[in-house]
């Protein structure tokens, strides 16, 4: 079993990357499970056409709640999780994340589905303790940044990297590179490429700004799933290829 994390500041289209990744990946015929580690539980609306129940928010529901409750079948058969987050104003979103992590696995969750590969969308603008478990937690052995060139996308990649740092002392997940996804700004691949170099990474898949993404975020979908035969697809096969080559590289 692959189990990856990719990381990014909000906004950063981290989830789209993720979910056409995964999209990607189940093409080939693995077995895939998504797990959204945000508290805005949009991860894989892509993937279901549609928002699923969270397991926090079954939890509050359903103390008694069983696997299929907070385990749903999306796009090509893959496995879909939201954790979500507390009440807004009440709790801590990273706790949250810890409370579902530990649902899951007491509900047997990766020995029903046996995943090829594990993906983990997890915000990036604050690694806290809960925020950090699937680098810390022995959940991910690679964890990818999702980034652009802006500076506040480049500052939350660099950050990461540096939690990545203090983590890798332990044994924990390793720094598997950056992703690219392009928003058109000045010297954006120049700035990439520094903070890759400074990081000690690579760029490991780059995504070119393409108005066939928001068709098929339009449509519920997934471009992978939605429009096939584009280059846009193609883009984001290319990508899960080289992140799957770089972890077996390992």
């Amino acid at each position: 079993m692959i189990k990856i994390a990719i990381y990014g500041k909000g906004g950063i289209g981290k989830s789209t990357t993720t979910a056409n990744m995964a999209a990607a990946l189940s093409d080939r015929g693995l077995k895939v499970m998504q797990i959204g580690c945000d508290p805005k539980a949009d991860s894989t609306r892509l993937l279901m056409g549609r928002k699923i129940p969270t397991v926090l928010d079954q939890i509050r529901n359903n103390p008694q709640l069983e696997l299929g409750d907070i385990l749903f079948e999306g796009y090509n058969g893959i496995c879909c999780v939201e954790a979500g987050g507390p009440t807004p104003g009440i709790g801590c979103a990273g706790r949250g994340i810890i409370t579902a992590f530990e649902k899951l696995e007491e509900l047997g969750a990766y020995e029903a589905v046996q995943p090829d590969v594990v993906l983990y969308d997890v915000l990036g603008d604050v690694v806290c303790g809960g925020f950090a478990m699937p680098i810390r937690g022995g959940y991910a052995d690679r964890v990818f940044i999702v980034t652009s060139g802006e500076m506040m996308a480049l500052y939350a990649a660099d950050n990461i990297v540096t939690a990545l740092k203090n983590f890798g002392k332990r044994g924990y997940a390793k720094y598997g590179g950056l992703i690219l996804n392009c928003r058109n700004v000045e010297r954006e691949q120049e700035l990439v490429d520094q903070l890759a170099r400074d990081t000690g990474g690579k760029i490991v898949g780059i995504l070119p700004r393409s108005s066939v993404v928001q068709q098929a975020e339009e449509l519920g979908k997934t471009v992978v799933e939605a429009f096939p035969d584009s280059s846009m697809a193609r883009d984001y096969t290319a990508l899960a290829n080289a992140v799957l080559e770089e972890c077996a590289g390992e």
